[in-house]
C-alpha cells in the first residue's frame, strides 16, 4: 500500500512544527487535482470549484491536527469537499430561492459556456445528463464512475451503506440512460 505509507510520511511530517509546510505541500501536491476535479464535477463552474478547493484545503490545514486515522487521509478529504460541495449548492439554491432542479439548469447552461469544458457533444449530453441527478445521486455517480472508487470508499465519505450507495448508482445510470435515450 504505497498510498497509505506516502499518507502516514505526510501525517508524520505535518506534526511536527518544522516539516508542516513541507507536509501540506505534499498533501496539495498528492490531492489537489483530484479534489479539484471532484468539486467541479459537482459545481461546474471553474471558479466556483477553485474557490470551494481553497476553502477545502484551509479545512484541511485547520482541522489536520485533529486527524485520528481511523479513516482513510483521502477519504477525510473527500468527505470534507462533499460538505463545502452540498453547502455551496444548498447557499446557491437559498439565495436564488429557485429549487435545486432550477439550479442543476443553471449549471447546464454554465457548462455548455464554460471556456474549461472541452468536451465532444456526448461528453456534454453525459454532463447534461449527470446534472438530472439528486445531489447524492449525483455524488455517487461521479465518485464510482469518474473517480472509479471503491463503494466502500464511498461509504467512508459519504457515510452510507454500501447497499444504498449501490441502489443510489444503479438508480443514477437508469436515469442518465433514460436522459440521454429522450434526448436523441
Amino acid at each position: 500500500m504505497a498510498a497509505q505509507a506516502e499518507d502516514e510520511e505526510i501525517l508524520s511530517k505535518f506534526r511536527d512544527e518544522k516539516t508542516r509546510n513541507e507536509a501540506f505541500n505534499l498533501l496539495l501536491k498528492k490531492y489537489q487535482q483530484k479534489i479539484y476535479w471532484h468539486v467541479r464535477r459537482m459545481v461546474i463552474d471553474h471558479d466556483d470549484a477553485d474557490d470551494l478547493v481553497q476553502d477545502v484545503f484551509v479545512k484541511v490545514w485547520k482541522n489536520l491536527p485533529g486527524f485520528r486515522n481511523d479513516a482513510q487521509l483521502y477519504t477525510w478529504m473527500y468527505r470534507i469537499a462533499t460538505n463545502e460541495c452540498i453547502t455551496f449548492l444548498n447557499r446557491k439554491k437559498m439565495k436564488n430561492n429557485v429549487p435545486l432542479d432550477d439550479v442543476s439548469y443553471e449549471l447546464a447552461d454554465t457548462l455548455a459556456d464554460s471556456s474549461y469544458f472541452n468536451g465532444d457533444k456526448a461528453q456534454l449530453k453525459l454532463q447534461q445528463a449527470i446534472l438530472t441527478l439528486p445531489d447524492k445521486q449525483r455524488l455517487v455517480f461521479n465518485m464510482k464512475y469518474f473517480e472509479d472508487m471503491k463503494y466502500e470508499e464511498i461509504s467512508e465519505v459519504l457515510g452510507t451503506s454500501v447497499g444504498a450507495l449501490k441502489a443510489s448508482f444503479h438508480l443514477a445510470v437508469k436515469k442518465i440512460e433514460a436522459f440521454l435515450l429522450s434526448s436523441n
